[in-house]
């Protein structure tokens, strides 16, 4: 088995990860972006929980639809600004594997959902101010597709993908 941490990401559809990714591109430090945009459940898992991990994410996306999300908001802290995401069904899934693995999480990864992709990062507070009021300023909440899950293994920066898992799109999927 491999060694590195392990990521867990929920993936986008294409026309959202697109819309994110572009404004990741332009306003991103040249030369700082080393993953596209994303949206990370798991930042640090031990790689030796990588099998129980893609057994326990397999069995999500099998039992659930696609989750609903939304942009709620544009946060900026110190040098960084990340649109603020709300999905209920998400936040379960993330706690049902967090519940699984507590005992191995990092402080990071044990700490309550924070459903966010970074648009901006590593840049002066002033310049990080700015552009969050300017995106807060356009923002209209939209609806987000998250079609399924990725496994990732961190490599010193870059990541190299594990798995991905879509998730069920059969009749047994109803909302409440």
């Amino acid at each position: 088995m491999a060694s590195g941490p392990i990521i867990v990401t929920a993936l986008f559809a294409p026309a959202d990860f697109a819309w994110f990714d572009r404004l990741r591109s332009l306003h991103y430090p040249k030369g700082r972006t080393l993953v596209p945009a994303h949206l990370a459940l798991f930042r640090h898992l031990p790689p030796s929980i990588e099998e129980e991990l893609d057994r326990r994410l397999r069995a999500e996306s099998r039992a659930a639809c696609a989750p609903q999300a939304r942009i709620a908001g544009v946060t900026q802290q110190g040098q960084s600004v990340a649109f603020r995401l709300e999905s209920r069904e998400l936040d379960e899934i993330r706690a049902r594997i967090a519940e699984a693995f507590a005992p191995m999480l990092i402080p990071q990864d044990a700490a309550p959902s924070d459903l966010h992709v970074t648009i901006q990062n590593k840049v002066s507070p002033k310049v990080a101010a700015e552009l969050g009021a300017r995106l807060a300023a356009q923002l209209q909440p939209r609806a987000i597709v998250i079609p399924g899950l990725a496994s990732w293994r961190y490599l010193d920066g870059p990541w190299e993908a594990i798995a991905r898992y879509a998730f069920s799109r059969s009749g047994r999927c109803r909302r409440n």
